[in-house]
Order: C-alpha cells, then structure tokens, then sequence
C-alpha cells in the first residue's frame, strides 16, 4: 500500500512537471521544444509502464479540460509514450546514450500514432505553426498523411531526445534511497551501479 500510495504520488508530480514544463516552454516560444511529456518520461523511466501510461492519460485529460478539449485525443500519443519508455527502461535503464535512442524513437512513433489522430479529427492540422507547412505540403500535391507527419516528425526530433535526455540526467540526481523507496524498477537501480534486492 505504501509503495502504491509513492508511486501515485509520484505520477502526480509527473503530470505537474508536463503542464509546468510546457507552459513555460509555449510562453518562452522555444522553436521545436514542447518539453510536455518530460513527466511521463520521468515516471515510466523509473516506476515502469503503467505509471508512465496513467502520468501521459491524466495530464491530456487535465490540459484539456483547461486549455483545449481538442488535446483529450491526443492522450493516446501520451499514453504509447509512457508505456514505450517504461518497457525500455526496465530492460536497459535510462543512461544518456538509451534516453537518447529512446527519444529518437520516440521522435518517429509519436508523430506515426498522432498523425492519424489529427487527419481524422482535425484535417491534419495541429492549430499551431506546423499547419502553415502542411498546408503547403498540401498545396504542393503530397498526401494529407505526409504532409501532416513531416511537421511533426520534424518538430519531435528535437524535443523527445531532448526530453529523454533532461529525465536521464534528472535520473541520475535522485537519491538512490528515494529510488529504492519508490521501488523503482532493478535495471535503473543497477544501471547506477546499486546492488538492489526486492
């Protein structure tokens, strides 16, 4: 129970770090730098799928009830994250050369599950400054699916190895007894060179 009640409290501080961290980086105007599942990563990477799934679903769920309802379905793209991290870091851990070919995965499979939840909700068009290159990509005869998933993939190259990369140092700064506390999971703990035992 207590090890259940850590690892809520900790999704919690997950989905605060991606409303946090993305309204600063909106209002700062960061070229391709969203930083909004930067909690996700964080959770999944040390507490596993779930969490990491659970972090993605409740922040979209909070953002759209105070930004835009238009980001709900999207939760399904934060969701693959959490779930995708989470499985990776509990067979690798999350040293800076994973969260690296972590997030440049990542910058492909984000865009591949978001696309099409934007062409079927929304025409393709994400309301921000990617529309004007997929409207010309449009224009210039090419599939409304490609022309929505350059943008994107484009965007995402920078921002979820970034991303990865910030959790992976983020990582390396806890406390080991904190991550122990958490339980977090035995290939994050090991690969801080920690005997842990369950």
């Amino acid at each position: 129970m207590r090890v259940r009640t850590f690892h809520l409290t900790f999704c919690a501080i997950g989905v605060a770090l991606n409303i946090i961290l993305s309204f600063i980086s909106s209002h700062l105007k960061i070229p391709f730098v969203f930083f909004d599942v930067v909690g996700t990563i964080l959770t999944a990477s040390i507490i596993g799928p779930l969490y990491g799934a659970i972090t993605g679903f409740v922040t979209n769920l909070i953002t759209s009830m105070l930004n835009n309802p238009a980001e709900l379905p999207f939760a399904i793209v934060n969701i693959m994250i959490g779930i995708f991290v989470g499985i990776v870091s509990k067979r690798f851990g999350f040293k800076i050369y994973i969260a690296i070919i972590t997030g440049l995965i990542l910058a492909v499979l984000a865009p591949l599950v978001g696309t099409p939840i934007s062409i079927i909700l929304y025409g393709g068009l994400a309301g921000g400054p990617m529309d004007i290159m997929t409207g010309f990509l449009v224009q210039s005869g090419q599939k409304i699916f490609t022309a929505a998933f350059i943008p994107r993939i484009i965007a995402n190259i920078i921002d979820k190895p970034l991303s990865c990369i910030i959790v992976s140092i983020m990582i390396m700064r806890i406390p080991t007894s904190l991550l122990v506390k958490i339980n977090a999971n035995k290939k994050l703990i090991e690969s801080r060179n920690i005997y842990y035992n369950e």
